[in-house]
This record gives structure tokens, C-alpha cells and sequence, in this order.
């Protein structure tokens, strides 16, 4: 199973990479070819994509996650 994830929010520019082992998150370059490349551009269109991630919600703050809040 994949431990790497790329996410981006809503109203924000750009990718972001997660890796979940290392609990790091770090930005990614803008891709300039291939899947993500084109991810990038549906995104610029207004467009959600979604894969292999079952939940993925927004919060406020992460004490507001750990505390079981999120934004409806």
C-alpha cells in the first residue's frame, strides 16, 4: 500500500507530497508532463480527482482533527 500521498486544498495553488512513514509534507515542483500533469490541469478547471483515498476532509487546525471537528 502506498505511504506517499499528493494532496492540494481547495482555493490554494499547487501539490503538495505527504509521505506518512517519514511524517513529512513538502511542496512539489508544478509537474510539466505526465499523469500529475495532467491532474494540474483538471484541477485549474475546477475539477476534483480522487484516487485510492477513502477519506480526506479540511480542518481548521489539528487540534481541532484530534479533537474529532472538521469543516462541514
Amino acid at each position: 500500500m502506498a505511504t506517499v500521498v499528493v494532496i492540494s486544498v481547495d482555493g490554494q495553488d499547487g501539490l503538495w507530497v505527504a509521505d506518512l512513514d517519514a511524517g513529512t509534507v513538502v511542496p512539489l515542483p508544478a509537474p510539466k508532463a505526465g499523469g500529475l500533469k495532467v491532474v494540474t490541469d483538471l484541477r485549474a478547471t475546477g475539477a476534483t480527482v480522487t484516487k485510492g483515498v477513502n477519506v480526506a476532509v479540511t480542518v481548521k487546525s489539528a487540534e481541532a482533527a484530534f479533537s474529532g471537528h472538521y469543516d462541514g
